[in-house]
């Protein structure tokens, strides 16, 4: 077994902002990052008690490569929206201020395939794998529909910029972050006070994403495989 595959059909618009924007502007990702993936089977785990020690788990994920196959179609809508905001100097008369944000999400068609190669132990991910239910922001609802085997991957999987193997008839560039070499579950713990440090805990890859645009218009752009 080189690549175990697992696949979703989405069931709601997507949203996932890279690590990099600020809360009122940022473009959304069209596909799930690496690190968003390991997280997703980390939670589940954690939520549903089948990992005795999270911080193996999170060793097992490090040193495993995921790639994304992406669905066939993809449609970015973007819109300006006045959100409220708390200030940098917040006051009791002034607790909110008014502002403008961007928000974009994504429409798919098609189905997700989450590629890990050569898991340490596939059997923790194929127990985990039917439990996960969305990926990036919450309500980004996915359904699991199975599993399959590969020896490799073809053009319609993500891959690093300076990675060999086929290239895509259509493809724009994204980073997506992932696990660093050096990830433990201290570091990755939001509740933690261990300090995540950039490419040791966490690192961040210029990658070649297989949806290109096909389409686009006013608040709208439509990408295709």
């Amino acid at each position: 077994m080189a690549w175990l595959i697992f696949q979703y059909r989405p069931t709601a618009l997507f949203s996932l902002k890279t690590s990099r924007a600020t809360s009122t502007v940022g473009k959304t990702l069209l596909v799930p990052t690496p690190y968003a993936v390991k997280m997703a089977f980390l939670e589940v785990g954690m939520r549903t008690g089948r990992l005795p020690d999270p911080d193996e788990f999170v060793r097992l994920l490090a040193g495993t490569l995921v790639r994304i196959g992406v669905p066939d179609d993809a449609c970015v809508t973007g819109t300006i929206q006045k959100i409220r905001q708390e200030p940098k100097k917040a006051t009791a008369e002034q607790p909110y201020i008014a502002n403008v944000a961007l928000r974009e999400i994504v429409h798919f068609r098609g189905v997700f395939a989450l590629a890990f190669q050569e898991p340490e132990q596939p059997g923790i991910l194929m127990d985990l794998a039917p439990a996960i239910n969305y990926f990036g922001k919450r309500g980004s609802f996915m359904q699991y529909e199975g599993f399959e085997e590969r020896a490799v991957l073809d053009a319609g999987f993500t891959k690093g910029l300076l990675e060999e193997g086929d290239q895509p008839s259509r493809c724009h560039l994204a980073t997506l972050d992932d696990f660093g070499p050096e990830a433990n579950f201290d570091a990755l713990n939001s509740f933690s006070e261990t300090p995540m440090k950039r490419n040791r805990h966490r690192g961040w890859l210029e990658t070649v994403v297989p949806l290109g645009v096909h389409n686009l218009g006013p608040g709208f752009v439509h990408y295709r495989k």
